[in-house]
């Protein structure tokens, strides 16, 4: 009677699918497209390019990309681990504040940060003016002073602004834990520095894993910031071998191996992720924190210790841009702002609302049928937020130009007219380059979304007499709306700050907001570009919010 009730519940299970599947199937494959031509591209280049690429070109964009990957995952894991340890487990002045500021500088954009920190520490900035006030030097060969222009400063810069990432996984896993841990550690003897690192951070290891690998991946996406200070990393050797050297295989090659080194990083975390449960001890009945209230002195540097993160972070670049934008507030509604601020919005809007569909296909699709294959395909669709969006660009760009070619020269043929570039020359391969990065972040919030609602609603509602379209369209999407609403938000905000496909793939002549700031930083004119850098900003403030609230819930 198991048997048989089991082969019919697989049997329902996959007629309920129906056209989910297939659809879901057929999605993946147009979202996989990109990636499968890097491979086909790389493939199909000669031996002479790659050995050329190899012997170049990846050994110094090599090691400066190891180099660079290990100072920000160490500078990130070590500044969120830490300020998420200290808001967490003690008390002190400002701490509630802090708790939630902490998370501001991830609404900067790295390469708005490179620009701000350039212009902040440069010979005309404030701090060599203070250096040059205190000790009475006329030029700068009366003194020394830190280039941020190098590796090291690019550590500086990038892990200032991705650090959140590690804080708020590590200090979400130290909430769910509660009290009861360390309250027996401590029972046991264990205190201070020993509780620290034998205890806590064992214990937060899968969080800072995540946490310094979604760091790891932004760095490896960006371009913008790594030009402007100088680092030549192999997501820049990318793009540089593409359009700089005409190389569209060398660059395909090159792509591949960078993409091997984000699926290491995929591995690591998913290895991490699997023995959570080792480190995860649960119960009933766990007990909130019992902060430790600090005083006087430790008081003042924990505070101040808390307290740098944000004003480096997030309050430098904000002051610099203010501080252009002031100077420069007759021009605020400029025609070149006005078109940036409507083609972000317009692209962003379209690419949001096609991967929150898409992202609803999958997730439902998911929750219809929980099958080993239909999980696979799920995550096959959502592979492209792993990918650098130079790497998408590539992909996309190749197969997108084919077809407008193709048809031109078809139509050229038969009807003697052109239909131009159809898709490259519209911002048609753009917005289809931002819904394959961006996919992974709409299918995770839905699908988390649809976590929360109890399979019995389904059967419920059809025993009222609903179908399956009806049960849908009446009682789930409703339901899902905050969900919806959210996974939109996340990839509108994302579109308006991505930058890295956007150069490589809008057309000419078009201009968002991202593209706006790089084309004034490109030619040294950072001040000009200041008012988008602060609307980004202020746009990458909202999924912030959400989750300051979300860590307000724990």
């Amino acid at each position: 009677m198991k048997a048989i009730g089991s082969v019919n519940l697989t049997s329902r299970s996959r007629k309920r699918a129906g056209y989910l599947l297939p659809g879901a199937l057929a999605l993946t494959l147009i979202l996989l497209l990109p990636i499968l031509t890097l491979l086909v591209l790389a493939f199909r280049g000669n031996l002479e390019s790659f050995l050329h690429i190899s012997t170049t070109v990846m050994p110094a964009a090599g090691v400066t990309t190891i180099l660079l990957m290990l100072g920000v995952g160490l500078f990130t894991a070590v500044l969120g681990t830490a300020t998420a340890w200290l808001v967490t487990f003690f008390d002190f002045p400002l701490r509630r504040t802090l708790q939630w500021a902490l998370m501001l500088p991830l609404a900067v954009p790295t390469y708005i940060s490179a620009y701000t920190f350039v212009e902040f520490f440069s010979y005309t900035g404030p701090l060599q003016e203070l250096v040059r006030d205190i000790g009475g030097f006329t030029t700068s060969r009366d003194y020394w002073f830190p280039d941020i222009r190098t590796l090291g400063g690019t550590v500086l810069v990038f892990g200032l602004v991705l650090y959140p990432y590690v804080y708020l996984s590590v200090r979400t896993l130290f909430l769910l834990q509660g009290s009861n841990i360390t309250d027996s550690a401590r029972m046991l003897g264990a205190t201070g520095s020993r509780l620290l690192f034998k205890i806590t951070i064992p214990l937060a290891r899968p969080a800072i894993i995540l946490g310094s690998t979604l760091a790891l991946m932004e760095t490896i996406n960006d371009i913008g910031a790594v030009e402007y200070l100088g680092t030549n990393t192999l997501t820049f050797s990318v793009f540089s071998v593409w359009l700089n050297q005409n190389d569209l295989a060398g660059a395909a090659q090159l792509a591949l191996f960078l993409l091997s080194i984000v699926f290491v990083l995929i591995f690591l975390e998913q290895a991490s992720r699997g023995s959570r449960k080792f480190h995860e001890l649960r119960s009933g009945a766990q007990k909130g924190f019992q902060a430790q209230q600090l005083k006087g002195k430790s008081a003042l540097a924990v505070t101040l210790l808390c307290f740098l993160p944000v004003v480096l972070g997030f309050g430098i670049p904000v002051t610099v841009l203010l501080e252009f934008a002031l100077q420069d507030f007759g021009d605020i509604f400029s025609d070149e702002i006005l078109e940036a601020i409507i083609t972000s919005v317009g692209l962003a809007s379209i690419a949001a609302f096609l991967a929150v569909l898409g992202g609803f296909l999958l997730s439902y699709a998911l929750r219809v049928n929980r099958a080993k294959h239909t999980t696979w395909v799920v995550r096959l669709a959502t592979l492209g937020y792993a990918v650098p969006g130079t790497l998408i660009a590539i992909g996309v760009f190749i197969p997108l130009a084919f077809f407008d070619n193709t048809l031109d020269a078809f139509l050229r043929q038969y009807a003697g007219v052109s239909s131009g570039l159809l898709l490259t020359g519209s911002g048609a391969a753009l917005i289809f380059a931002y819904v394959v990065r961006f996919m992974a972040m709409a299918e995770g919030n839905l699908e988390s979304g649809f976590s929360k609602l109890s399979p019995n609603l389904d059967m419920a509602a059809r025993s009222l007499g609903r179908n399956r379209r009806k049960t849908l369209s009446q009682v789930l999407v409703p339901m899902m709306t905050p969900a919806i609403a959210g996974a939109a938000l996340l990839v509108f905000v994302d579109v308006v700050k991505e930058l890295s496909a956007t150069i490589l793939l809008r057309p000419f002549g078009m201009h968002t907001l991202a593209t706006h700031v790089y084309d004034f930083a490109s030619q040294g004119r950072v001040e000009d570009g200041a008012l988008a850098c602060l609307l980004i900003i202020l746009v990458g403030i909202l999924p912030v919010i959400l989750l300051i609230k979300q860590a307000a819930k724990n």
